[in-house]
């Protein structure tokens, strides 16, 4: 079969590998039907060094049902399902506990010899806890929506809980990506009486507020910061969903967050310590969020998704094949796409 395979930075490839197919009873085979490029894609687009046996790229995907193993019984054959990226047997302590991402027993796509989800086909392993079934067809008009609660919703998601973003208060999200626009979908969804989302690009700017941004903040570091503490009577945000991940976009949130607020960061971390330790100490400023475990939140959001009362999918702005993928990359990493869905 053919899959995405990046060998270092800049080189993305789309190769044969073998065939995915059911190792364990409780794997699942899936052909793919939808898939994505994801924003933490583009840091080792960036700085991975060259390797020729490369690593198996894609995390977020759709698929059809193949063939389940003897002990699957959540899912059969036909089923269209969502995977989240992260897969889970659901059964763990942690699971139990809605922190998907830290199964016992699971793992991540494209490693450990695991199928990654820009390709042909996957292996699923524990299927029946990692994989949603959906009440539709491969073809209808709600996919990119639903495309999106495999990682880029749920996180948004996940950040807005994080932070507590709570009816009649403000949220603040940095960060004008695809996490960070799904996030402002969030934020109103739980209540948010103002948003005010931290970007520069006028295309995502003009999204945002139809997902319910009220405010937009183009200034970058303290001109940034000084710009929101006026947007709120010099006292801040009482949530702030960090959508980056960079040392800067931290910095900013940990300064609009009002004493006794939160931040919620699920930015992909790109430096090893957090900033501003004596600032947040002082402030009682809450910094919690991480890796989204997405599969928790299915559930949730899937109605929403299917009864039109939100868009994510909106955030796909640019449809490729197969073949398509390494321009996919280059598009989202020179800003020219804010996420490229894959139509294998």
């Amino acid at each position: 079969m053919r899959a995405t395979v990046m060998h270092g930075a800049g080189d993305v490839r789309i190769e044969t590998v073998p065939d995915a197919g059911l190792i364990e009873p409780t794997d699942a085979l899936v052909t793919i039907t939808r898939a994505c490029i994801c924003g933490s894609d583009l840091w080792p687009y960036r700085t991975m060094p060259q390797d020729e046996a490369g690593n198996r790229m894609g995390h977020e995907f759709i698929g059809r049902v193949e063939a389940v193993g003897a002990d699957v019984t959540t899912v059969k054959p036909g089923d269209l399902v969502v995977a989240p990226f992260a897969y889970s047997d659901g059964t763990c302590v942690f699971c139990h506990e809605g922190l998907h991402t830290s199964c016992l027993h699971g793992g991540f796509w494209g490693r450990n010899g695991v199928d990654g989800g820009q390709g042909e086909a996957a292996r699923i392993p524990l299927a029946d806890g990692t994989l949603v079934a959906l009440p539709v067809g491969e073809d209808d008009a709600l996919m990119p929506s639903l495309l999106t609660l495999s990682d880029v919703m749920g996180t948004g998601h996940h950040a807005a809980v994080s932070a507590g973003v709570e009816p009649g208060k403000t949220a603040a999200v940095i960060g004008d990506g695809a996490v960070g626009l799904c996030a402002v979908i969030a934020a109103r969804r739980l209540g948010a009486e103002r948003i005010i989302l931290l970007g520069r690009h006028p295309d995502r700017i003009a999204l945002a507020r139809e997902f319910g941004a009220t405010d937009v903040v183009s200034e970058r570091g303290e001109e940034a910061v000084e710009r929101v503490r006026e947007l709120t009577g010099g006292l801040g945000a009482h949530s702030v969903l960090e959508c980056v991940g960079m040392e800067e976009s931290l910095l900013t949130a940990l300064g609009i967050a009002r004493p006794g607020g939160a931040v919620g960061r699920v930015g992909l971390p790109q430096g090893q310590s957090i900033p501003a330790a004596m600032m947040t100490f002082y402030y009682n400023v809450t910094v919690g969020g991480g890796v989204a475990p997405a599969r928790a939140y299915i559930e949730e959001l899937l109605p929403d998704v299917l009864e039109g009362r939100i868009e994510p999918g909106r955030v796909f702005d640019m449809t490729v094949d197969l073949d398509g993928v390494p321009d996919g990359y280059r598009a989202m990493n020179d800003r020219e796409s804010i996420k490229v869905m894959v139509n294998p």
